[in-house]
This record gives C-alpha cells, sequence and structure tokens, in this order.
C-alpha cells in the first residue's frame, strides 16, 4: 500500500499511526516514486518498504513473503503488503561492528518441507578476533528454532574488514559460501590451509561434498571451491547452467566478475586490474599464467554487491541479464550476456544517490533492491505501463 507514496510526505507518522515499522524519510537525491530509462523501458522505481537500519540481504519465501537482514543484528519478516515484523527471535551472537554484522540469507531448496533457512554474519570468537559463520535453523512466525552453526571461517581474525558473505545453493543442493580475505591478512588468499579470501562449498548441513576440488590435498581445507578472492559480495547461480557467478570488490579500481570452477585460482592478491588505496601497485600486474582472468571489471571502482540473474516476463528483454548493486557507484547495473561472455554493460538508475546493498527478482518478475543507510529501504523496480 506504500509503493508509490513520494517520500516527502511524512511516512513516519502515517507507519507509527497503523502500527507499521517506518522511520523518518531518506534523504533522497530523488522523490519516489521516480521515473527512470533504460534502453528497452521506460522504469518505474518506488518504496517497498521503509525504516530499515542498514538492510544487508534479503530472500523470497515460497508464499511470496520476504525475509530480510539488517546489519545490526536482526532478521524481519515483510509481507507481501509490506508490513514489517518486529526482529524475529533466536539469533545467535553477532559482531555488528565496522562491515561486520547479520549479513545474508538464503532460502533451503526444500524450504516447503524443511523450514530451513541460513544466515552468514561476523561471530565474535573470543579476544577481539570473529570470522564469517553460517547458521541454519528453522523458521517459525516468531523466530528461529533448531540452531546449528554449519560453517565457521578459519582463522578467526582481529578485523571489521572484509567478510565476504554470499550463499547461494546449487542445484545439487550444496550451498556456496563466499568469504573475504579480512583485509589485513590478503596474501592468505592464495593459501589452501585457511578460509580466507575463498568460496566455500558444503552440503546443507556442514559437511564436505565428496567432489569438492581439494578434498583429498593434503594440508589444504576440504570445503574449498576457490580461492584468490579479495571481498566477494555477490553470488548467484545460473538459472540454465548451474555454474556460479561471483563478484568482488578491488582495492582503487578491479572489482571483478567470475564465472567461478572448481579449484581455479583468481589471482588475489597476485594479481589485479586495480591498485592499492595509496595509488601503489599490487602483485605482479593484471595477468600471470595459472590465474584466471575476471568475465569483467570496473576501473573506476562501482562497489558490486548483489547479484541476481534475472528470469520474469515484465522484463522479457532482459531475460538472462545479471543484474549487480553497486554501493559507491550508486546505481543498477545490467549485464548483457552471450553465453558466458559479457557483451554489454548499462547503468541504470544513476542518479538515484542510494547505495544499492543487494538484488533480488521477486516472484511477480519486478526487481527488489536494498539500500545501504541507517534508514534504509527496499525499492520495487517495474517497467512503467
Amino acid at each position: 500500500m506504500f509503493a508509490v507514496l513520494p517520500l516527502r510526505l511524512s511516512l513516519r507518522g502515517l507507519c507509527l499511526s497503523l502500527g507499521l515499522l517506518c522511520a523518518s524519510s531518506p534523504a533522497w537525491a530523488i522523490d519516489l516514486p521516480a521515473r527512470f530509462r533504460s534502453e528497452a523501458y521506460a522504469l518505474t522505481l518506488s518504496q517497498f518498504v521503509g525504516g530499515l537500519d542498514h538492510p544487508w540481504g534479503m530472500a523470497f519465501l515460497p508464499d511470496g513473503r520476504l525475509l530480510v537482514t539488517e546489519r545490526a543484528g536482526r532478521l524481519r519478516l515483510v509481507g507481501s503488503d509490506g508490513r514489517v515484523s518486529a526482529p524475529l527471535a533466536g539469533l545467535p551472537p553477532i559482531m555488528a561492528s565496522g562491515q561486520g554484522g547479520l549479513l545474508d540469507v538464503a532460502i533451503d531448496p526444500q524450504f516447503r518441507s524443511t523450514r530451513w533457512i541460513y544466515l552468514s554474519y561476523a561471530e565474535p570468537r573470543g579476544q577481539g578476533r570473529n570470522g564469517t559463520s553460517v547458521l541454519r535453523a528453522k523458521l517459525d512466525e516468531t523466530g528461529l528454532s533448531e540452531p546449528k552453526v554449519i560453517f565457521r571461517q578459519q582463522p578467526a581474525v582481529a578485523s571489521q574488514l572484509h567478510f565476504g558473505s554470499r550463499l547461494a545453493f546449487a542445484p545439487d543442493g550444496t550451498l556456496f559460501v563466499t568469504t573475504g580475505d579480512r583485509y589485513s591478512e590478503r596474501d592468505q588468499a592464495q593459501s589452501l590451509d585457511n578460509h580466507l579470501g575463498k568460496v566455500i562449498r558444503i552440503r546443507a548441513d556442514g559437511s564436505v561434498p565428496p567432489d569438492n576440488p581439494f578434498l583429498k590435498q593434503a594440508g589444504a581445507r576440504p570445503e574449498i571451491w576457490s580461492y584468490g578472492h579479495r571481498n566477494l559480495q555477490g553470488a548467484a547461480v545460473h538459472p540454465l547452467s548451474g555454474q556460479l557467478w561471483t563478484h568482488e570488490h578491488g582495492a582503487k579500481g578491479g572489482d571483478e566478475v567470475n564465472l567461478t570452477q572448481a579449484g581455479v585460482n583468481y589471482g588475489w592478491p597476485v594479481i589485479t586490474w586495480g591498485v592499492d588505496y595509496s595509488g601503489a601497485p599490487i602483485g605482479e600486474g593484471s595477468r600471470k599464467a595459472g590465474m584466471a582472468q575476471p568475465l569483467h571489471y570496473w576501473v573506476p571502482s562501482i562497489a558490486p554487491s548483489g547479484m541476481a540473474f534475472y528470469q520474469g516476463q515484465p522484463f522479457a528483454q532482459w531475460q538472462g541479464s545479471l543484474l549487480v548493486g553497486a554501493l559507491r557507484g550508486q546505481m543498477l547495473v545490467r549485464l548483457a550476456l552471450d553465453g558466458t561472455k559479457i557483451k554489454q554493460e548499462e547503468r541504470l538508475l544513476q542518479g538515484l544517490g542510494q547505495r544499492i546493498r543487494d538484488v533480488r527478482v521477486g516472484p511477480d518478475g519486478l526487481i527488489y533492491l536494498l539500500t545501504d543507510e541507517g534508514d534504509g529501504s527496499i525499492l520495487r523496480l517495474s517497467p512503467q505501463p
């Protein structure tokens, strides 16, 4: 009911009078609903939910409701009418500081029968150390039950940066988990004896699949799928091929999109298309034998976050496109594909003035975006009638 309210109205007063979660209107660069254009469509961007505290991840349930995480350590359930629940009970201890907090959320492929959901988060480990962890728990109307931590990034590090932390299920039911290099430990992304700067592949109960690439290699962590990554904040499985695609932050330039395959070294920090924040070079250049090249990269950085393949009817001309949110770039990027080649980049919603943290395609075929703000929103993008 609030999808088309102009944001200059007193949303907070209206929401409170109806008993809904809502905060004061954010300092938008433009009013919503707003009109934008793409090459194929006139676009309408509207607010679906407001008043969220740095929302980080979202996932649609089979009944059309939406789970959304807030980095401060709250999980909320959003109805199809935009009503937001109180924080759900049963979450584990979470380190909500710096880039850490409650991060991504994923739904079990057999959710109707299992009720399992999966949460990634920055877990405090004692003595100022922490790491990316993944919790599996059953969802009910008020909270979580039967919690189990199914993955803990090792080693724990005293850092508030680079947790990575996207979750994506493969067609075979295995779960991909992306991790960051924790910034201060970037050289460890090249070592197989730890989980820093890696893509992890586990079963839904946390056990290791028997066909993981380093399972039988002495000294290697058996959960590792790929390595040589910096800070992966986007992961999506291609709906036709079942292949995992990821993107990761570069330093100053060098954000990457990768087709992320078993056992492959993606080069960080030995090779990169970016430079250090000081302007100094990193590693040995942009190419090296035995290290994979990205399918696409950005210089300067857009700080990509969240990613989804588009499938649906409302945007039929975008079928199969890869949709990427941008934090620094404050936009939505559409990458048109030809197989595994990126043939076109289209930059959308420029001028919005908001950091796009996550991207999802809803059951209605419309595109839902999270804005990473203290008064964050779920936005809904639709083709203009």
